[in-house]
């Protein structure tokens, strides 16, 4: 027997549609590309939205055409996130910093009948105009006034093809399950990887992410997504702000310390999300310049493990939780958040930041365990640890258009196997220990080049660290770090090493000290270890 309840459709439309009408008069704050404040509301931006939509029929975008974009967190991208999806195309997010022959090939793969492109951007779409998907249309994100002299042929500026059309546009009833955007995954090896969300997917993912265990997220908040819309669409951000109401600060081109930390403070923020690298900027910055934020309360790092070192720079120079969460494009991204339970909430910081470091807690929705050999189920013991797998209503299922990519990424029960080398102990904190490829064996015991980082960079005079293995006679593989310095500083090898003593296992400390400029990184601000590993191969450890 069937429920007696509304079949009533979970579409991203109806995320505008909410905000507009209870929360109409929010703010949507931008600095733009162009340089001031720009600053209008959801009811605003709603009208911009119909006109988006007309404009982008006019250029022949219907449902299922994927349009482009290479740009920053703006109000136009808001604007795109909403109207091409809402009218039953494909929002597809790319991220600029890739290397050229992977933007070109993701535009290509997807077939993108339009891009948008931010002024910062036109140089790397110039630099592919022979290798843009055939008929496709350039439109430049900016007004007539900054729109610039280009070589790509037929570029429309963003203001001039909405100008004149009506606000109000004929929503199409859509399924829930029609597809609703597309991001592509940055692997180190390969081509890039798509993954094709749904409008359902990403109204669930939006309750999981304002959910008071997710990131709680609500009408009382006023959030800045330092994280970019164009890696896993700012971490669904700009949906789960439209659910709850939230104020939105975009922050532009603007991700450098100073300027973050002027919009957190002049706007007010509640909450931030972003990556561990611009957090250490923002902190830096916060204590050369003596600056307070006193409405922040929390800060979301994800992206790459956080050191507790991080944690607790936010809680008491700054007076903001700092909680650790973990997902991936595969799962839009939100998978796991770091907050403590209500039995742990009378312990001493000392005893809960055991918890806090970890990558969190799975949020309701997703479903994970660790697989050892042959795909078997390990132990939630917090000892025991094997590849991450993960399933739920928001993770892929497959890749757009590529089969071969779906090969061996799912186990036998429907799992995404993550290529994580993770824990999960009794409480269900997850943790990861190392990516499979970057786990360190030395004599047929396991070392986490994660764990050896977090602690690396705990040290004053560290501003980045990486851990890879090197080839050993005897022991198959031992630990190298690899420090950049921070400015100014000159830290000793042997000072940097004493970190480690009674925090780990002897035989995990590593066996030398590298110091280098700067680490390769991929488009998405990880470190780059097969390159790290390439630079060193063939080093001499001492003795």
């Amino acid at each position: 027997m069937l429920g007696k309840m509304m079949d009533t459709q979970l579409t991203i439309n109806s995320l505008i549609e909410f905000a507009v009408k209870f929360h109409g008069s929010t703010e949507i704050v931008t600095r733009s590309v162009e340089g001031p404040i720009h600053r209008y509301t959801y009811a605003d931006s709603y009208k911009r939205i119909g006109k988006l939509a007309h404009a982008l029929a006019g250029l022949g975008v219907g449902e299922g055409d994927r349009v482009a974009t290479l740009a920053w967190n703006t109000n136009r991208h808001f604007e795109l996130y909403f109207a091409v999806s809402g009218m039953g195309a494909i929002c597809h997010t790319i991220n600029p910093r890739l290397f050229a022959d992977q933007i070109a090939y993701i535009l290509n793969h997807a077939g993108d009948k339009v891009i948008f492109v931010d002024l910062t951007f036109v140089p790397v779409l110039e630099a592919l105009v022979d290798r843009l998907p055939v008929g496709a249309r350039v439109v430049i994100m900016t007004d007539a006034e900054h729109m610039p002299e280009t070589q790509i042929p037929g570029a429309l500026a963003f203001e001039d093809i909405i100008g004149a059309e009506a606000e109000d546009y004929p929503w199409p009833a859509l399924d829930e399950n029609t597809a609703s955007s597309l991001c592509y995954s940055s692997g180190t090896t390969g081509n890039p990887k798509g993954v094709l969300y749904s409008h359902r997917s990403t109204v669930l993912h939006s309750w999981a992410t304002c959910a008071a265990d997710g990131l709680a997220v609500s009408a009382r908040d006023a959030v800045l997504p330092v994280v970019p819309m164009f890696h896993v669409n700012a971490w669904g951000l700009p949906y789960a702000c439209a659910m709850a109401g939230a104020k939105l600060i975009f922050p532009g081109a603007g991700m450098d310390g100073k300027s973050v930390a002027e919009l957190l403070a002049d706007e007010g923020a509640t909450m931030s999300a972003g990556v561990p690298t611009i957090w250490a900027m923002l902190l830096a910055h916060l204590k050369e310049a003596g600056v307070q934020l006193p409405k922040l309360e929390r800060v979301i790092v994800g992206g790459s493990a956080v050191p507790q070192s991080m944690i607790e720079a936010f809680e008491n120079d700054v007076g903001a939780e700092c909680i650790h969460a973990w997902g991936m494009t595969e799962m839009s991204p939100l998978g796991t958040v770091a907050r403590i339970k209500n039995s742990m909430t009378g312990a001493a910081p000392s005893e809960t930041i055991q918890y806090r470091v970890k990558q969190g807690r799975p949020v309701y929705g997703v479903d994970m365990k660790i697989a050892g050999d042959g795909g078997k189920p390990l132990d939630h013991d917090g000892d025991a640890f094997g590849e991450l797998c993960v399933r739920g209503p928001w993770i892929t299922g497959g890749y757009f258009e590529d089969d071969d990519a779906d090969k061996g990424a799912f186990d036998d029960d429907g799992y995404l196997r993550t290529g994580d080398v993770s824990t999960i102990d009794a409480e269900g904190f997850m943790q990861i220990v190392d990516r499979a490829k970057d786990v360190i064996k030395s004599g047929g015991e396991w070392i986490s080049s994660i764990e050896l980082e977090n602690l690396a960079v705990g040290h004053a005079d560290v501003a980045e660290a990486a851990v890879i293995g090197i080839e050993h006679d005897k022991w198959g593989e031992r630990p190298l770090l690899v420090i950049v310095p921070a400015k100014g500083k000159a830290p000793a090898p042997d000072d940097i090493l004493a970190l480690f003593d009674g925090k780990v296992a002897k035989m995990c400390i590593p066996d030398a000290v590298e110091f280098v400029d700067e680490l390769p990184h991929t488009a998405t601000g990880k470190i780059l270890k097969t390159k790290l590993r390439e630079d060193f191969k063939g080093y001499s450890l001492p003795g």
